[in-house]
C-alpha cells in the first residue's frame, strides 16, 4: 500500500513539473535581420509548411507501406498453405502392389 502511494506521489509530481515547466520558459527574440527575413521573404513561411505536412505524412506513409507488406507476406502464405494442402489431398493414392515383389517362404 505504502509503495503504491509513493508511485502515485511520484507521478503527481512529475507531471505537475512537467506541466509548471511551460510557464517558466522565458521569450525569446530573434536578431533583428533574421526577424526582418522572416517577415520580407514569402518562400520561408511555404517552406516551413511543407516540412510540416511531409513530417506529418511521413509516419503514415511507412506504417501503410508496412502493413501493406505484411498483408501480402500474409495472403501469400496462406495461398501456398492451401495449394499445399490441396496438392496433398489430391496426391493421396492407393499403394500399388506389384505381384513380382511378393515373395513367398
Amino acid at each position: 500500500m505504502k509503495n503504491a502511494f509513493r508511485t502515485i506521489l511520484a507521478a503527481m509530481a512529475f507531471l505537475a513539473a512537467c506541466g509548471l515547466s511551460p510557464m517558466a520558459a522565458t521569450q525569446l527574440q530573434a536578431c533583428p535581420s533574421c526577424k526582418n527575413a522572416n517577415e520580407t521573404d514569402s518562400l520561408r513561411p511555404r517552406a516551413y509548411m511543407y516540412s510540416i505536412l511531409f513530417m506529418l505524412g511521413m509516419p503514415a506513409t511507412v506504417f501503410a507501406s508496412f502493413g501493406i507488406a505484411f498483408y501480402r507476406m500474409s495472403r501469400r502464405a496462406a495461398l501456398e498453405q492451401q495449394e499445399l494442402m490441396d496438392s496433398d489431398t489430391t496426391n493421396v493414392s492407393e499403394p500399388d502392389v506389384n505381384e513380382n515383389s511378393v515373395t513367398e517362404n
